[in-house]
């Protein structure tokens, strides 16, 4: 059944105007009034829904009932991901959310290429918003991720953390798969670096903060490949997949 995120609170008998993107799509693939589909809001469990209207812009919905279906891991973890180049951040972005991840901070590291500020910045911004969305709606999720604004690494690292931070590094010699088995499921954020990793000089500074200097195993992975390695990891040590 289609699933879409609506952004306005949603209950049990109401009728809401489905956002236009919703809309558009339903138009696209055709769907007709009476037909059934899953909307969620983001606030915890999802609805059935039965199709009243459609159109190429506007389309509306019957909320029929809630259904209170979880999917989130028992354990918050963050992604801190250091900028990497092209799209990447998309696809890291996305997988991440299908693994689940309560939130994503994009982080500005030395290594980073990619550079961003002011309109670029927002609209990068509010494009990876929308990969948040898409992928909560196809996984099954009925809670977004949150995305953090863009930090620089210095910034981040000062700030203080609800749990253990972990900072991936080919260098470290205690592996993430050892340290998870003895400490058990808890909240956490995962530090992985862009292209090249991060610098001798961001590891010491986030080792000086607190920051736990974790390795992946014997083969040194993308940066792409870091963080859902550690979330796949993580999942078969503590649950959730």
């Amino acid at each position: 059944m289609p699933r879409f995120y609506c952004p306005q609170p949603l209950a049990a008998g109401a009728i809401v105007d489905l956002p236009e993107a919703v809309a558009h799509h339903l138009y696209v693939v055709r769907m007709q009034p009476g037909d059934a589909l899953t909307l969620f809001d983001g606030r915890g469990g999802q609805y059935q829904a039965s199709l009243l209207e459609t159109g190429k812009k506007r389309a509306s919905a019957r909320i029929d009932a809630h259904q209170a279906l979880e999917v989130e891991l028992p354990y918050a973890i963050t992604l801190a991901q250091g900028l990497p180049e092209g799209s990447k951040m998309d696809w890291i972005i996305e997988k991440a959310v299908e693994l689940g991840v309560a939130a994503v901070q994009p982080l500005a590291a030395r290594r980073s290429v990619v550079r961003l500020a002011g309109e670029r910045l927002e609209k990068r911004h509010a494009h990876w918003e929308g990969v948040i969305v898409a992928a909560s709606e196809q996984c099954g999720r009925n809670r977004l991720a949150q995305l953090a604004p863009l930090a620089d690494f210095e910034r981040f690292i000062a700030l203080p953390a609800a749990g253990p931070r972990i900072l991936f590094s080919p260098r470290a010699t205690q592996s993430l798969a050892d340290w998870a088995r003895a400490a058990g499921p808890q909240p956490l954020t995962l530090m992985v670096g862009p292209e090249g990793g991060f610098s001798e000089q961001e590891e010491q500074a986030a080792v000086d903060g607190g920051a736990l200097f974790l390795s992946l195993g014997p083969r040194v992975l993308r940066t792409e490949t870091a963080a859902l390695a550690a979330l796949a990891a993580l999942a078969g040590l503590w649950g959730g997949l």
